[in-house]
């Protein structure tokens, strides 16, 4: 692309440019005024005489100068209309002038090179060349009406014709200059909108992260921080902050030679992972970067139970062919009566294909477990309906699992979903209770004003030790050796697939499990769980 196609498209006017060169004109106003005022001798071989058509001259020059001026801070339109006008009346105040003082041998043509030098650099592409054709129009004819009219010497039009070509060559060198400085400016430009966008999408980035991010200048005082680290040390929203204690320490030790991570504890009830790195910035910055070391065995646990996932669900019906054959095999030998021992590893043979089947069932649930159907489900006809089948399965007493009736309370819920879940938590109680009567309960309440009801669990066993309370919902954690360790998993799953909850309570005084789930109205489950969450 030619360079004026191009400097025509990402041209500015450059306003500050033309209120310095207004600023330049002004001074030489000043100047030819001073001079005229008080002739001196330095100014006497130029002949500025105190003429009333000079001093009205330069008077007028001033004014016009000072108005181009106020122009170019106040009035920033039309901007090649603005210089042209300056220009062209330089042009014609310095030949008036130049006329009444020699001509061009008297050496003012240089304040109009000066001129076009500095119109050149502010001006834009071939306008700078009619500057020139225009000075050298004026001073070409000022000279010969000077030489026709006033007794100029002939010989002064030579001089005239090289200060002319001067013009010509005045303007394309600063043109060219003025190109140069307009390309690194556009560039500079450019790099710094990139710059800007650059750090803009980091700052979102930054601000997007999962971990926090610390960056701590030489003084080791917080110069930034992202929100997740604000939260996860609770800083305030302020600039230059002091670290805290613990991280201040761990830093030093780092900075001396220590290790680059270190635990931290007691940060919003959080237990953090730091790391320190160094930058490349001259100030000597630091930066800190927090994982939540909950979130990180989170995903770790996450990243485990995929992997035994696509495991489990490759070989789930592979097993249960084979198992199927060894049941009914069992169910062959136990016709055949040979023994009190014969009897015995029937039974154990029997137990352990039961246990077998029961943790491929449990394992098959887990690829079905967010297909949730909700719907408003009556515990006063649930419940009682529920506790009638598993007395009734489990070949209880009457009175052993008990429902305590509420009060029309209903709970948005799959009703597959809360039968099994029910389920397994009332057998995990059953097994750990006295067994007698009342052993097991079940309760409805409502949580006020928050449009949540809780179904609770409770037995009279000795309750859940307080070493195992925060292992109790993971998977294959059993305290049970016939267990699978994948039922309370499971249960709480599912409640997060129905947009409620699974929790332990504290004992009362035995075990005692809470369901909570909406009880006003069936929402999708990501939203009654986003609502659960605030």
């Amino acid at each position: 692309m030619p360079m004026d196609n191009w400097l025509s498209t990402t041209w500015e006017p450059n306003w500050r440019s033309l209120q310095y060169f207004n600023l330049y004109r002004l001074v030489v106003a000043g100047l030819f005024l001073l001079a005229f005022l008080f002739p001196q001798t330095l100014t006497a071989r130029l002949s500025l005489f105190p003429t009333p058509v000079n001093l009205l001259l330069t008077g007028g020059y001033m004014v016009f100068v000072i108005a181009g001026l106020l122009l170019s801070i106040h009035w920033q339109k039309r901007f090649n209309l603005q210089l042209s006008l300056q220009v062209l009346v330089d042009i014609l105040v310095v030949n008036l002038i130049m006329l009444g003082t020699g001509g061009a041998g008297s050496g003012l043509t240089v304040l109009l090179l000066v001129s076009l030098a500095a119109a050149s650099l502010v001006g834009r592409g071939r306008l700078v060349l009619l500057y020139a054709a225009l000075a050298t129009l004026a001073v070409l004819a000022a000279q010969i009406y000077g030489i026709l009219a006033l007794s100029f010497e002939e010989t002064s039009i030579v001089q005239a014709g090289f200060i002319s070509a001067g013009f010509f060559a005045t303007a394309i060198l600063a043109r060219l200059l003025g190109q140069r400085a307009m390309t690194q400016e556009n560039l500079a430009r450019r790099r710094g909108i990139a710059l800007d966008n650059q750090i803009r999408i980091s700052q979102r980035i930054v601000e997007r992260m999962q971990d926090g991010v610390l960056v701590v200048g030489a003084d080791g005082r917080i110069i930034r921080h992202n929100p997740v680290a604000r939260t996860m040390l609770g800083l305030s929203d302020d600039g230059i902050q002091a670290l805290p204690v613990p991280l201040a320490a761990g830093l030093g030790q780092w900075a001396n030679g220590g290790p680059e991570s270190l635990q931290l504890a007691g940060f919003a009830d959080r237990s953090l992972l730091a790391r320190f790195e160094h930058t490349a910035s001259s100030d000597r910055e630091q930066l800190i970067f927090l994982e939540d070391l909950g979130r990180i065995q989170e995903r770790a646990l996450q990243m485990k139970l995929a992997s035994l996932g696509r495991l489990t669900a490759s070989i789930a019906h592979e097993i249960r062919n084979p198992l199927s054959a060894i049941s009914h095999a069992g169910e062959l030998l136990r016709e055949e009566r040979r023994g009190e021992m014969h009897d015995r590893l029937l039974r154990i043979l029997n137990d352990n294909v039961l246990r077998l089947d029961r943790i491929v069932q449990d394992v098959l649930l887990l690829g079905r477990q967010n297909q949730a159907q909700p719907e408003m489900v009556v515990l006063d006809s649930f419940c009682p309906a529920f506790v009638e089948d598993f007395v009734a399965t489990e070949s209880l007493a009457p009175g052993v699992v008990s429902w305590q009736p509420g009060r029309d309370m209903v709970l948005c819920f799959d009703r597959t979903h809360l039968h099994q879940i029910l389920w397994n938590l009332v057998s995990n109680a059953l097994r750990h209770s006295s067994r007698g009567f009342g052993a097991v309960r079940l309760e409805a309440v409502v949580v006020a004003d928050a449009g949540w009801v809780e179904l609770h669990v409770i037995d009279d066993g000795s309750g859940v030790p307080d070493e195992v309370r925060e292992q109790i919902f993971e998977p294959f954690f059993t305290t049970h050796h016939t267990g699978s360790g994948l039922g309370l998993y499971i249960a709480r799953e599912l409640c997060a697939a129905n947009g409620g909850s699974l929790t332990i309570g504290a004992n009362a005084p035995g075990g005692h499990f809470i369901i909570a789930g909406r009880n006003d109205t069936c929402l999708p489950p990501e939203a009654s769980a986003d609502r659960a969450q605030n």
